[in-house]
């Protein structure tokens, strides 16, 4: 927990270590061990009522405790060689591991399918516990460690592949997927974490707009608020200045287009909500479009980023009076004092400014610290980044902007006509319009979808770590 990323893959546990070795003759015997307490628990019981009230359970401490050690250990393990790219190699080659909790348990190697029916029941039995409801008000036990459980549960799959096909196929699928939704639901999802989240958060939006993507071509009808929140997102992330601060903060507005022509092509007779607020915003597009290049531009938008306060999250707080009341348009709030940033406001111009930034920073920080954020902030004022035009043109010109124009050529006109001949004010007039309209051989062929799988690597590796370590200390 205290180490610095730079050294957190070189200094090893020696007590997890010696635990998880292939020396250590017990190591497969409490895998099992560990597996069968977490997945054998039932809180419920035999069902009575308030039972959890009149007697302590006392197998429920043992249960999270087996959790975290078993996602400490896996995590421990797998850490130098579960995130190496996949090598052509069959299934085999690539589920064993040294070490039987870097395989996602020996048990999980080439087990019997009921013992991963096992796992997968009782995985699923655990998580699906908050989410049970009854006549009774509060009168089923309800766990606490469902954040434990879903690391878990993604360790095993993203370890052994195996297990995970047999999951995909299998009927008890959505006894997983069910809660997951709800807690991802309950989490805030998306929109909120993007807009109003940390600002640690940033590079977690390429991973979140992924998954975005990946499903937009399968979304049958998005309700106002979703079609809403998805247009501020691209509103965010389309300013000039957005755009110009760092070479890859374009990749999002890609994202977010690319998951509006799938939702389009693919879904276009339950989507006239998103439709409708493509519409009403399409002066956004037009401005992608007409983006500027020129040396000038680029530098006023550079200027405007350094002078406003939403610079410190990336999130542009816009103007228009539908976004300022939404929930979650308000930009990322600064870290607390004390805390490591992921990154600089704005990197210093002369070499007064940096020694006063580093005379406030030694305030606030301790020396280790300061020495790490210093030798940080110098590498990166040494290889400052710095837009150009033909920076900007090499992607402008690849935006994925011909299936929405396309979109507004055709449907605007008709919108602006049907509201001028019967006078329509009310929006729903206009979306049942748009429910019974169609684009079919208007828009450009559909391109295929793209699905873009998960691939591990040490950004994200360090964040499921952090995350980890966080939950088992809070524990």
């Amino acid at each position: 927990m205290y180490l610095p990323p730079s050294s957190d893959n070189t200094i090893l546990n020696p007590w997890v270590s010696f635990f998880c070795s292939t020396e250590n003759r017990h190591a497969l015997p409490l895998f099992t061990s560990l597996v069968n307490v977490v997945c054998a628990y039932d809180p419920v019981g035999y069902g009575i009522p308030y039972n959890h009230l009149l007697f302590s359970d006392y197998r429920e401490q043992l249960v999270e405790q087996a959790v975290q050690i078993l996602i400490v250990t896996l995590e421990h393990d797998g850490g130098g060689l579960a995130h190496r790219p996949p090598s052509p190699s069959s299934m085999e080659d690539q589920d064993v591991r040294p070490g039987p909790f870097c395989t996602g348990g020996g048990l999980l190697v080439s087990p019997p399918l009921q013992d991963y029916d096992f796992v997968l029941k009782g995985l699923a039995r655990l998580l699906v516990n908050p989410l049970m409801q009854t006549y009774l008000p509060n009168s089923t036990k309800k766990i606490q460690f469902h954040q434990e459980l879903l690391v878990l549960f993604w360790k095993l799959c993203d370890f052994n592949k195996k297990f995970l096909f047999f999951v995909l196929k299998s009927s008890d699928v959505l006894d997983i997927l069910v809660p997951i939704l709800f807690y991802l639901n309950d989490a805030r999802v998306f929109h909120k974490i993007i807009t109003s989240g940390h600002q640690r958060l940033q590079p977690l939006f390429d991973c979140l707009l992924t998954i975005v993507v990946n499903v937009s071509p399968y979304l049958k009808s998005l309700s106002m608020v979703t079609a809403n929140k998805l247009l501020h997102l691209l509103e965010a992330f389309s300013t000039n200045w957005f755009l110009f601060s760092a070479s890859q903060n374009h990749h999002l507005v890609f994202f977010l287009l690319e998951a509006f022509n799938n939702i389009i092509q693919y879904q276009f007779d339950g989507n006239c909500n998103l439709v409708y607020a493509i519409i009403r915003k399409r002066n956004l597009f037009h401005q992608l479009a007409n983006l500027p290049s020129d040396p000038a531009s680029i530098q006023k938008a550079l200027l405007r980023k350094r002078k406003s306060p939403d610079a410190i999250t990336g999130i542009s707080r816009t103007s228009s009076q539908e976004t300022v009341s939404m929930e979650g348009s308000r930009p990322a709030v600064p870290a607390e004092p004390g805390t490591l940033k992921t990154s600089l406001v704005a990197i210093p111009g002369t070499p007064r400014s940096i020694t006063t930034s580093i005379q406030c920073i030694r305030k606030v920080f301790r020396p280790l610290d300061f020495i790490h954020i210093l030798l940080d902030w110098v590498s990166r004022y040494q290889s400052h980044w710095a837009p150009t035009p033909d920076w900007v043109l090499s992607w402008k010109c690849k935006l994925p902007l011909q299936t929405i124009m396309r979109l507004l050529q055709v449907l605007v006109p008709q919108v602006e006509k049907i509201c001028i001949d019967k006078g329509l004010t009310d929006e729903s007039e206009i979306l049942k319009f748009l429910q019974h309209g169609t684009l079919v051989g208007l828009l450009p062929v559909p391109h295929p979808i793209l699905i873009r799988k998960y691939q591990a690597n040490a950004g994200t590796a360090m964040w499921f770590r952090t995350y980890m370590w966080g939950v088992v200390y809070l524990r």
